[in-house]
């Protein structure tokens, strides 16, 4: 017998370069024992494994089948991907194309069962916040079915790049230190903290989100299998929301109907003469109707300050308190802003600040209005009167905030990673600064990343101060 042992239960590339070997070697299945980590070896004459670096030819469809099945919590998942390969290798080229055999059906419903699992651990999936003396960190406690968190974990990576994390499961561990990714042995549930804000959160949510008039249990438990609930904060909640939903649905269908909303009155004219060239423009922009985006917003909301500054900047669109207001950066991206300004040395009432899109674009979701991000045909709509702005101001540096701010002043995507910080010379005489809008900095998760972030923001400001002058 030969013996194959496996550094860890998805170890794919050990099990790529061994099975290479041995179907250069023309092994037959039966005469490999696979195992993993320190499980015990049984034969006591073993033969190692053959060192042989022929190449062969692997069909791309086996991989893509093996690097999921092998993730598989199957004890035979080796010597059944080594069974199909080896069988490939000896003339069955059309194999996998037979979803009737019985060891390739069996590896399609192994794979589908680890993809489903890679689903659901990327749904149910809570971090909770510990704070030690290294700082903030959010660790997660996570029972897979299957072995699928080395496949898993760079998906959490990118998600939550610029947050510290462990997760943890009890055959392996997972740790991001905001640079490196590592993996160690597993841990318990009692490793994990208790209920901290972020539970309350979830709960909140979720009972905010259930319909009971859609309720329909066998679907709900198919989606959210019961075995999750433990580690879930808002399941403690779904036997009362259950056990609510006809009596609620119910009275629901009992109430008066929501009447239509009633349609939006034109502008009122203007009668008294504008009294500066930015106060015409100003007007003729609030009867905007070269998009849709005026329909459902309250007001176009123009640029604001002095109209002889020597900076500009551009955001991408009114919120929801801007909307209302009618005055750019006022939300709490704005108190963000006005903060960093002052940091910076720049002075607000001397700059002219406006957006790329007058608008309000936004999702109605229950009484909130949910920002929507405004896309190319928007931006470019809306640039006739960013460019009007431009013109009348004439602006030494314009800083561009955001993405949508420096795709309608370059008229194409930017990578802000890329190209921030940089002094970027436009027509004429004036240059431009990219760097990020302040509402990217409301959504860090993490307050050591906000800080990092923040001084990084006041650092790109700081650039504008000699066009100050």
């Amino acid at each position: 017998m030969t013996t194959i042992r496996l550094g860890f239960p998805a170890d794919w590339a050990g099990f790529r370069a061994a099975a290479r070997a041995l179907v250069a070697a023309n092994t037959p299945p039966g005469q490999i024992t696979w195992l993993v980590g320190d499980e015990p070896d049984l034969f006591a004459d073993n033969t190692p494994p053959p060192a042989n670096d022929a190449p062969i030819t692997v069909p791309r469809r086996f991989v893509d089948l093996a690097e999921t099945t092998i993730m598989a919590n199957d004890p035979e998942r080796f010597g059944l991907l080594y069974g199909i390969l080896f069988r490939i290798h000896q003339g069955e080229a059309a194999l996998l194309h037979d979803a009737a055999d019985p060891a390739v059906h069996r590896a399609l419903m192994l794979a589908h069962a680890v993809r489903r699992d890679i689903h659901k651990m990327r749904a149910f999936l809570r971090f909770r916040e510990v704070t030690d003396d290294g700082g903030t960190r959010h660790v997660a406690w996570f029972e897979p079915a299957h072995h699928i968190l080395e496949a898993n974990a760079p998906f959490f990576v990118r998600r939550f790049a610029t947050m510290a994390w462990s997760i943890l499961t009890p055959d392996r561990a997972a740790h991001w230190d905001g640079t490196t990714l590592r993996f160690g042995p597993g841990a318990t549930r009692a490793d994990l903290p208790e209920d901290d804000r972020f539970a309350e959160c979830w709960r909140v949510y979720y009972r905010a989100i259930f319909n009971p008039a859609r309720l329909k249990l066998s679907a709900m438990l198919s989606e959210m299998p019961r075995k999750y609930w433990k580690n879930l904060p808002e399941a403690r909640d779904i036997p009362e929301l259950i056990a609510a939903a006809a009596p609620r649905a119910g009275a629901m269908l009992a109430a008066p109907p929501t009447p239509p909303r009633p349609a939006r009155a034109p502008p009122a004219p203007v009668t008294d003469p504008p009294t500066t060239e930015w106060e015409a423009l100003k007007r003729q922009a609030g009867a905007c109707r070269l998009c849709p985006l005026w329909e459902h917003a309250t007001q176009t909301v123009f640029g604001e300050g002095s109209t002889t500054a020597r900076i500009m900047l551009i955001g991408e669109q009114p919120g929801d308190q801007e909307d209302l207001a009618g005055r750019p950066f006022i939300g709490p991206a704005g108190q963000v802003l006005d903060h960093a300004l002052r940091a910076a040395g720049l002075d607000r009432p001397a700059l002219y600040i406006t957006n790329a899109v007058k608008h309000f674009k936004f999702e109605p979701r229950g009484k909130r209005r949910i920002h929507q991000k405004p896309n190319e045909a928007e931006i470019e709509t809306c640039k006739f009167w960013l460019d009007q702005e431009r013109a009348m101001i004439e602006p030494a540096l314009i800083i561009a905030l955001g993405a949508s701010a420096a795709r309608a002043l370059f008229n194409r995507a930017i990578t802000i990673s890329r190209e921030r910080g940089k002094l970027i010379p436009l027509n004429g005489a004036t240059s431009a600064l990219i760097t990020i809008h302040p509402s990217y900095l409301l959504r860090l998760p993490d307050e050591a990343a906000k800080r990092r972030e923040y001084a990084a923001f006041v650092r790109d400001l700081r650039l504008a101060l000699p066009y100050m002058a």
